[in-house]
């Protein structure tokens, strides 16, 4: 019997995260090779941390940032300038059926990692787990 399309856990599903996976890799390449025809785009380094995608592959999150974490806004601006070079790129390389409308964001992984240390370093948390040791 044949699984239906619709999705019964939380997470992504394996294929979700295999596409994003390539589309992530292959941003990355074409970001570090100055493929793009933007000379402003071209003059940044940008990471692509992670790429999310819909259940139906149409649309892919892209979350990035600039190096160093200045000119976020600047960065994300400039990708969606150039939103239709970088499908037409990823659809080459990707091999999919259809290109995924690419949307950027603003990665906050780092941000939200160093939050977590300094939550975790305050003294009446490392007091609560000396307790439990």
């Amino acid at each position: 019997m044949a699984k239906n399309s619709f999705q019964d856990g939380p997470g992504p599903t394996q294929r979700q995260l295999r596409v994003g996976e390539l589309i992530r890799r292959t941003l990355a390449e074409v970001l570090a090779r100055a493929d793009i025809h933007d000379t402003e785009l071209n003059r940044l380094s940008i990471t692509v941390g992670e790429v999310r995608t819909s259940p139906d592959l149409k649309i892919a999150t892209v979350f990035v940032l600039p190096l160093g974490g200045e000119g976020k806004e600047d960065a994300v601006q400039l990708l969606a300038r150039n939103k239709g070079e970088l499908r037409r790129v990823i659809g080459k390389k990707v091999g999919l059926k259809f290109a995924p409308d690419l949307r950027f964001r603003i990665d906050e992984t780092f941000d939200r990692m160093d939050e977590t240390r300094r939550l975790l370093s305050q003294d009446n948390v490392l007091r609560d787990l000396d307790d439990e040791e």
